[in-house]
């Protein structure tokens, strides 16, 4: 056994993916499974009918207390005073420098009680971040991490609804979009149903502590058997989400892009004050030097991160950030940063794959209805 794999950290499931025959990956400090059977078949499986992933790598911190609003408020780019109880929305955490400290979900219990989910690569710096503005502003809260002690299944597919219904008295039906309920799910007495996810293909995301994740996992499964249900790995997941043209963090935003680049102006608002609100802001009004687009290859060839965006004449015009071969669409597709003038739909760009400049050009996100 390697260094590497005696470092890397196990969720509660570890188990079963092994059992299941999943190749595992390093990914964020994690052993994660990065497929099963296979990506495509994995990802048409959550398209079509029910895949599940174990995403409890993920990082949860609790914010209670007289000013458990204030600071998720002040940390947090979206209005927070439009949130009601049980519900959750999707957020960026702004840096002092311009960039995005993380991308986030907000859960709302009460206007004393808050559960930021952040993703798993940054929960060490996430923690920090928040520790540091509670700190620095005198917020009257405890924050506590959550996340070795919290497993999260996400349950994704049209047919998810049916499958969880199986395991639960509380009326799925009435969890609207981006909210929430807890109760008893699976044997479990004390999981939170959540009507997120990210593959833009509906489903629920079940929060269940690690001595009940097994027990909640193998109730899944048996109840989604007549749908085929099949687990998924993190390879689908990156397929699916590129699809909705949802953003990565660490490959389409980071510590250097801001909300406006990256086209997130819609979760950005200026009504309440929020970290570094006033740089973002004169982005918004003023124009960026760069936008997030989407792209399709019109030439064959697969974009991947970090693959120079240019012109037709060689010049150098932006950067891809994600890219794949889209298994709906049946063709490359991706997203990156470029100019504002190669910004509008239909503009021709090329990417940079090695020695060859490959044409393709700018869609309108998502790639998939």
């Amino acid at each position: 056994m390697s260094t590497e794999s005696k470092m890397l950290k196990r969720t509660s499931l570890y188990n079963k993916h092994v059992a299941l025959g999943a190749k595992m990956v390093p990914f964020a400090g994690y052993d994660m499974p990065v497929q099963y059977e296979g990506l495509t078949p994995e990802h048409h499986a959550v398209r079509n009918s029910v895949g599940v992933f174990d995403v409890s790598h993920m990082g949860e911190f609790a914010v209670k207390g007289k000013d458990a609003e204030a600071l998720v408020a002040w940390i947090c780019s979206n209005n927070i005073s439009k949130v009601v109880d049980m519900q959750a929305q999707y957020n960026c955490m702004p840096n002092d420098d311009g960039g995005i400290v993380d991308d986030l979900i907000v859960y709302r219990w009460t206007e004393d009680e808050y559960t930021l989910v952040v993703n798993a690569s940054n929960i060490e710096k996430d923690w920090n971040w928040v520790m540091k503005q509670k700190e620095a502003k005198g917020f009257d809260c405890q924050v506590e991490d959550l996340s070795n002690d919290v497993s999260l299944i996400a349950v994704q597919g049209p047919n998810a609804i049916k499958v969880i219904q199986k395991l639960t008295d509380i009326d799925l039906s009435a969890i609207k979009f981006y909210h929430f309920a807890a109760g008893s799910c699976g044997g479990s007495d004390d999981v939170v149903i959540s009507n997120t996810g990210y593959t833009g293909s509906g489903g629920f995301e079940l929060y269940v502590w690690n001595n009940h994740a097994e027990m909640v996992w193998d109730a899944i499964f048996e109840a989604g058997k007549e749908f085929d249900i099949v687990p998924c790995g993190l390879g689908a997941r990156d397929t699916l989400r590129l699809e909705k043209g949802y953003c990565l963090y660490g490959n389409d935003i980071d510590d250097t892009t801001s909300p406006i680049e990256a086209g997130l102006g819609w979760i950005t608002k200026f009504a309440e004050p929020f970290n570094n609100q006033d740089y973002h802001k004169n982005l918004k009004e003023n124009g960026v030097s760069r936008k997030l687009v989407g792209f399709e290859m019109l030439d064959r060839g697969i974009p991947r991160q970090h693959y120079e965006i240019v012109d037709a004449d060689g010049n150098n015009i932006g950067e891809v950030t994600s890219g794949t071969q889209s298994p709906s669409l049946g063709k490359a597709i991706g997203m990156g940063y470029v100019k504002p003038e190669f910004a509008a739909i239909d503009s021709e760009i090329y990417i940079q794959v090695r020695k060859k400049r490959i044409k393709a050009k700018t869609v309108k996100l998502p790639f998939l209805p």
